[in-house]
Protein backbone atom coordinates (compact mmCIF):
# COMPACT_ATOMS: atom_id res chain seq x y z
CA UNK A 1 0.00 0.00 0.00
CA UNK A 2 1.38 3.82 -0.97
CA UNK A 3 2.57 5.25 2.41
CA UNK A 4 0.89 8.52 1.44
CA UNK A 5 -2.38 6.73 1.59
CA UNK A 6 -1.34 5.55 5.05
CA UNK A 7 -0.16 8.51 6.25
CA UNK A 8 -3.32 10.56 5.03
CA UNK A 9 -5.33 8.26 6.56
CA UNK A 10 -4.11 8.09 9.94
CA UNK A 11 -3.82 12.13 10.13
CA UNK A 12 -7.71 12.18 9.28
CA UNK A 13 -8.19 9.42 11.74
CA UNK A 14 -6.55 11.39 14.39
CA UNK A 15 -8.48 14.77 13.02
CA UNK A 16 -11.55 12.86 13.35
CA UNK A 17 -11.14 11.13 16.00
CA UNK A 18 -9.80 14.42 18.03
CA UNK A 19 -13.33 15.99 17.48
CA UNK A 20 -15.08 13.00 18.27
CA UNK A 21 -13.52 12.70 21.47
CA UNK A 22 -14.12 15.55 22.54
CA UNK A 23 -17.94 15.59 22.09
CA UNK A 24 -17.85 11.98 23.98
CA UNK A 25 -15.44 13.44 26.69
CA UNK A 26 -18.14 16.18 27.12
CA UNK A 27 -20.90 13.58 27.54
CA UNK A 28 -18.87 11.56 30.05
CA UNK A 29 -17.84 13.95 32.36
CA UNK A 30 -21.38 14.54 33.30
CA UNK A 31 -22.63 10.95 33.41
CA UNK A 32 -19.30 10.00 35.37
CA UNK A 33 -20.83 11.97 38.35
CA UNK A 34 -24.57 12.28 37.64
CA UNK A 35 -25.09 9.32 35.80
CA UNK A 36 -27.40 11.18 34.07
CA UNK A 37 -27.13 10.95 29.97
CA UNK A 38 -27.53 14.47 28.80
CA UNK A 39 -29.53 14.54 25.81
CA UNK A 40 -29.23 18.63 25.66
CA UNK A 41 -25.40 17.82 24.88
CA UNK A 42 -25.88 18.53 21.04
CA UNK A 43 -27.65 22.03 21.44
CA UNK A 44 -24.60 22.89 24.17
CA UNK A 45 -22.66 22.94 20.77
CA UNK A 46 -25.52 24.42 18.60
CA UNK A 47 -25.68 27.76 20.14
CA UNK A 48 -22.26 28.42 20.16
CA UNK A 49 -22.09 27.41 16.62
CA UNK A 50 -24.80 30.52 16.65
CA UNK A 51 -22.34 32.70 18.56
CA UNK A 52 -20.17 31.92 15.61
CA UNK A 53 -22.59 32.93 13.22
CA UNK A 54 -24.06 35.86 14.60
CA UNK A 55 -20.21 37.36 15.94
CA UNK A 56 -18.95 36.41 12.33
CA UNK A 57 -21.89 37.71 10.17
CA UNK A 58 -23.27 40.63 11.96
CA UNK A 59 -20.24 42.60 13.65
CA UNK A 60 -15.93 43.31 12.95
CA UNK A 61 -14.62 41.44 16.09
CA UNK A 62 -11.77 39.51 15.23
CA UNK A 63 -12.21 36.02 14.88
CA UNK A 64 -9.72 34.96 18.02
CA UNK A 65 -12.10 36.85 20.02
CA UNK A 66 -15.37 35.84 18.29
CA UNK A 67 -13.96 31.51 18.86
CA UNK A 68 -13.06 32.71 22.67
CA UNK A 69 -16.58 34.23 22.80
CA UNK A 70 -18.50 31.20 21.44
CA UNK A 71 -16.27 28.97 24.17
CA UNK A 72 -17.57 31.15 26.63
CA UNK A 73 -21.05 30.34 25.68
CA UNK A 74 -20.69 27.24 25.78
CA UNK A 75 -19.72 27.11 29.29
CA UNK A 76 -22.13 29.74 30.10
CA UNK A 77 -25.34 27.38 29.05
CA UNK A 78 -23.37 24.64 30.60
CA UNK A 79 -23.66 26.26 33.62
CA UNK A 80 -27.14 28.00 33.72
CA UNK A 81 -28.51 24.50 32.67
CA UNK A 82 -27.35 22.95 35.52
CA UNK A 83 -28.38 25.52 37.85
CA UNK A 84 -32.16 25.92 36.12
CA UNK A 85 -32.76 22.94 34.68
CA UNK A 86 -31.27 19.98 36.40
CA UNK A 87 -30.44 21.04 40.29
CA UNK A 88 -33.96 21.59 41.33
CA UNK A 89 -34.59 17.75 40.25
CA UNK A 90 -31.22 16.17 41.47
CA UNK A 91 -33.08 14.78 44.63
CA UNK A 92 -35.84 13.28 42.63
CA UNK A 93 -35.74 10.16 40.34
CA UNK A 94 -33.36 9.58 37.62
CA UNK A 95 -36.17 10.07 34.57
CA UNK A 96 -37.48 13.49 36.13
CA UNK A 97 -33.26 14.40 34.80
CA UNK A 98 -33.50 12.83 31.66
CA UNK A 99 -36.78 15.22 30.97
CA UNK A 100 -35.15 17.76 31.83
CA UNK A 101 -32.59 17.39 29.40
CA UNK A 102 -35.22 17.09 26.58
CA UNK A 103 -37.06 20.21 28.05
CA UNK A 104 -33.41 21.82 27.34
CA UNK A 105 -32.57 20.62 23.94
CA UNK A 106 -36.06 21.40 22.99
CA UNK A 107 -36.22 24.71 24.49
CA UNK A 108 -32.83 25.49 22.79
CA UNK A 109 -34.10 23.85 19.42
CA UNK A 110 -37.57 26.37 19.13
CA UNK A 111 -35.93 29.36 20.94
CA UNK A 112 -33.08 29.43 18.27
CA UNK A 113 -35.75 28.68 15.38
CA UNK A 114 -37.91 32.04 16.60
CA UNK A 115 -34.78 34.20 17.61
CA UNK A 116 -33.15 33.54 14.59
CA UNK A 117 -34.65 31.09 11.95
CA UNK A 118 -34.88 27.60 11.46
CA UNK A 119 -33.19 27.60 7.98
CA UNK A 120 -29.19 26.73 7.88
CA UNK A 121 -26.98 29.53 8.05
CA UNK A 122 -23.50 29.88 6.95
CA UNK A 123 -20.74 30.47 9.96
CA UNK A 124 -17.77 32.80 8.12
CA UNK A 125 -14.50 31.10 9.19
CA UNK A 126 -11.21 32.98 8.35
CA UNK A 127 -8.99 31.52 5.39
CA UNK A 128 -6.85 29.39 7.25
CA UNK A 129 -9.45 27.06 8.08
CA UNK A 130 -10.00 25.98 4.44
CA UNK A 131 -6.21 26.14 3.22
CA UNK A 132 -4.51 23.50 2.90
CA UNK A 133 -0.37 22.08 3.35
CA UNK A 134 1.47 19.89 1.50
CA UNK A 135 3.55 17.51 3.04
CA UNK A 136 6.01 14.44 1.81
CA UNK A 137 3.55 14.96 -1.34
CA UNK A 138 0.11 15.09 1.10
CA UNK A 139 -2.52 17.49 0.91
CA UNK A 140 -3.29 18.02 4.41
CA UNK A 141 -6.63 20.79 5.33
CA UNK A 142 -4.57 22.79 8.03
CA UNK A 143 -7.93 22.70 10.07
CA UNK A 144 -6.97 18.93 10.49
CA UNK A 145 -3.87 19.81 12.03
CA UNK A 146 -5.22 22.29 14.25
CA UNK A 147 -8.10 19.80 15.54
CA UNK A 148 -5.05 17.40 16.89
CA UNK A 149 -3.08 19.84 18.54
CA UNK A 150 -6.42 21.59 19.97
CA UNK A 151 -7.08 17.86 21.33
CA UNK A 152 -4.01 16.81 22.39
CA UNK A 153 -3.36 20.51 24.26
CA UNK A 154 -6.88 20.08 26.21
CA UNK A 155 -5.98 16.30 27.05
CA UNK A 156 -2.90 17.02 28.86
CA UNK A 157 -4.46 20.25 30.23
CA UNK A 158 -6.97 17.67 31.54
CA UNK A 159 -5.13 14.92 32.33
CA UNK A 160 -3.25 17.47 34.91
CA UNK A 161 -6.67 19.04 35.83
CA UNK A 162 -7.55 15.80 37.26
CA UNK A 163 -4.32 13.79 38.76
CA UNK A 164 -2.85 17.65 40.32
CA UNK A 165 -5.46 19.44 41.88
CA UNK A 166 -7.72 19.07 44.77
CA UNK A 167 -10.42 19.75 42.41
CA UNK A 168 -9.71 17.15 40.10
CA UNK A 169 -9.36 14.34 42.67
CA UNK A 170 -12.94 15.48 44.13
CA UNK A 171 -14.34 15.09 40.93
CA UNK A 172 -12.73 11.42 40.30
CA UNK A 173 -13.79 10.76 43.82
CA UNK A 174 -16.97 11.61 43.28
CA UNK A 175 -17.24 10.06 39.86
CA UNK A 176 -16.39 6.78 41.44
CA UNK A 177 -18.92 6.86 44.48
CA UNK A 178 -20.27 10.35 44.29
CA UNK A 179 -22.45 9.28 48.11
CA UNK A 180 -19.02 8.79 49.95
CA UNK A 181 -17.46 11.45 47.95
CA UNK A 182 -19.96 13.75 49.66
CA UNK A 183 -20.03 12.35 53.32
CA UNK A 184 -15.91 12.95 53.28
CA UNK A 185 -16.72 16.54 52.54
CA UNK A 186 -16.78 16.63 48.77
CA UNK A 187 -19.06 19.83 48.01
CA UNK A 188 -21.77 18.01 45.62
CA UNK A 189 -22.84 21.72 43.97
CA UNK A 190 -19.12 23.10 43.39
CA UNK A 191 -18.32 19.25 41.51
CA UNK A 192 -21.45 18.63 39.90
CA UNK A 193 -21.71 22.89 38.19
CA UNK A 194 -17.87 22.29 37.20
CA UNK A 195 -18.68 19.02 35.21
CA UNK A 196 -21.22 21.25 33.94
CA UNK A 197 -18.75 23.90 32.93
CA UNK A 198 -16.12 21.88 31.64
CA UNK A 199 -18.80 20.08 30.03
CA UNK A 200 -19.76 23.34 28.04
CA UNK A 201 -16.87 24.81 27.63
CA UNK A 202 -15.54 21.47 25.87
CA UNK A 203 -19.27 21.78 23.54
CA UNK A 204 -17.83 25.53 22.56
CA UNK A 205 -14.53 23.53 21.00
CA UNK A 206 -16.48 21.22 19.42
CA UNK A 207 -18.98 23.82 18.05
CA UNK A 208 -16.03 25.05 16.22
CA UNK A 209 -14.43 22.54 14.71
CA UNK A 210 -17.82 20.97 13.97
CA UNK A 211 -19.08 24.27 12.32
CA UNK A 212 -16.01 24.51 10.25
CA UNK A 213 -16.68 20.69 8.67
CA UNK A 214 -19.83 21.70 8.19
CA UNK A 215 -19.83 25.29 7.09
CA UNK A 216 -23.45 26.16 8.44
CA UNK A 217 -25.31 25.90 11.42
CA UNK A 218 -29.35 25.56 12.05
CA UNK A 219 -30.96 24.95 14.93
CA UNK A 220 -31.53 20.89 14.53
CA UNK A 221 -27.82 20.44 14.02
CA UNK A 222 -27.36 19.21 17.09
CA UNK A 223 -28.63 15.56 16.49
CA UNK A 224 -25.72 14.48 14.69
CA UNK A 225 -22.86 15.50 17.09
CA UNK A 226 -25.09 13.71 20.02
CA UNK A 227 -25.28 10.59 18.11
CA UNK A 228 -21.21 10.40 17.73
CA UNK A 229 -21.03 11.15 21.43
CA UNK A 230 -22.88 8.28 22.10
CA UNK A 231 -21.29 5.84 19.84
CA UNK A 232 -18.19 6.76 20.96
CA UNK A 233 -19.06 6.23 24.48
CA UNK A 234 -20.44 2.75 23.84
CA UNK A 235 -17.30 1.74 22.23
CA UNK A 236 -14.73 3.38 25.21
CA UNK A 237 -16.61 2.80 28.29
CA UNK A 238 -19.44 4.89 29.87
CA UNK A 239 -17.95 4.88 32.98
CA UNK A 240 -14.17 5.97 32.05
CA UNK A 241 -12.85 9.40 30.96
CA UNK A 242 -9.83 7.98 29.28
CA UNK A 243 -12.01 5.37 27.64
CA UNK A 244 -14.39 8.20 26.05
CA UNK A 245 -10.97 9.78 24.30
CA UNK A 246 -10.05 6.28 23.14
CA UNK A 247 -13.36 5.38 22.06
CA UNK A 248 -13.89 8.69 19.90
CA UNK A 249 -10.93 7.51 17.89
CA UNK A 250 -11.68 3.65 17.39
CA UNK A 251 -14.53 5.68 16.22
CA UNK A 252 -12.88 7.56 13.66
CA UNK A 253 -10.67 4.66 12.60
CA UNK A 254 -13.73 2.64 11.72
CA UNK A 255 -15.43 4.94 9.99
CA UNK A 256 -12.81 5.88 7.97
CA UNK A 257 -12.15 2.08 7.22
CA UNK A 258 -15.56 1.63 5.93
CA UNK A 259 -15.05 4.74 3.49
CA UNK A 260 -12.48 2.80 2.35
CA UNK A 261 -13.31 -0.54 2.00
CA UNK A 262 -16.96 -0.47 1.01
CA UNK A 263 -18.56 -0.31 -2.50
CA UNK A 264 -19.21 2.79 -3.69
CA UNK A 265 -22.93 1.42 -3.82
CA UNK A 266 -22.80 0.68 -0.12
CA UNK A 267 -21.07 3.93 1.15
CA UNK A 268 -24.56 5.23 2.15
CA UNK A 269 -25.33 1.78 4.30
CA UNK A 270 -22.22 3.29 6.31
CA UNK A 271 -23.93 4.36 9.21
CA UNK A 272 -25.86 1.57 9.43
CA UNK A 273 -22.68 -0.77 9.80
CA UNK A 274 -21.65 1.55 12.32
CA UNK A 275 -24.74 0.68 14.51
CA UNK A 276 -23.97 -3.20 14.27
CA UNK A 277 -20.82 -2.74 15.47
CA UNK A 278 -22.30 -0.65 18.45
CA UNK A 279 -24.70 -3.52 18.95
CA UNK A 280 -22.22 -6.01 19.03
CA UNK A 281 -19.98 -4.13 21.78
CA UNK A 282 -22.94 -3.84 23.47
CA UNK A 283 -23.31 -7.37 23.72
CA UNK A 284 -19.93 -8.99 24.14
CA UNK A 285 -18.51 -5.60 25.83
CA UNK A 286 -21.10 -3.72 27.84
CA UNK A 287 -18.52 -1.67 29.73
CA UNK A 288 -16.90 -0.61 26.53
CA UNK A 289 -13.11 -0.94 25.94
CA UNK A 290 -11.45 0.54 29.09
CA UNK A 291 -14.05 -0.66 31.94
CA UNK A 292 -13.95 2.17 34.54
CA UNK A 293 -16.08 2.17 37.44
CA UNK A 294 -18.45 -0.22 35.88
CA UNK A 295 -20.68 -2.11 37.51
CA UNK A 296 -23.05 -4.62 35.94
CA UNK A 297 -26.75 -5.54 37.06
CA UNK A 298 -28.87 -8.11 36.09
CA UNK A 299 -32.40 -7.82 35.69
CA UNK A 300 -35.43 -10.36 36.09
Amino acid sequence: MNLNVVAEFIINTLSLGSLYALISLGLVFVYGIMQLVNFAYGEFIMVPCYVLYLLGVFTTIPWPIVSVVAILAGVVIGFLSEIIAFRPFRGRSLDALLVSSFAVSMILQYGFQLAVSPRSKAIPFPAFFRANMSVAGMVIPLRNIIMIVTTALLLVCFTLLMRKTVLGIAMRAASENFITARLMGVPANLVISVAFIISGGLAGVVAIFWGARSGAVEPMMGAAPLLVGFIAVVIGGMHSLPGSVVGGFVYAAIANILSLTLPSSMLSFRDAFMFVIVILFLVLKPEGLIRGAYREERVG
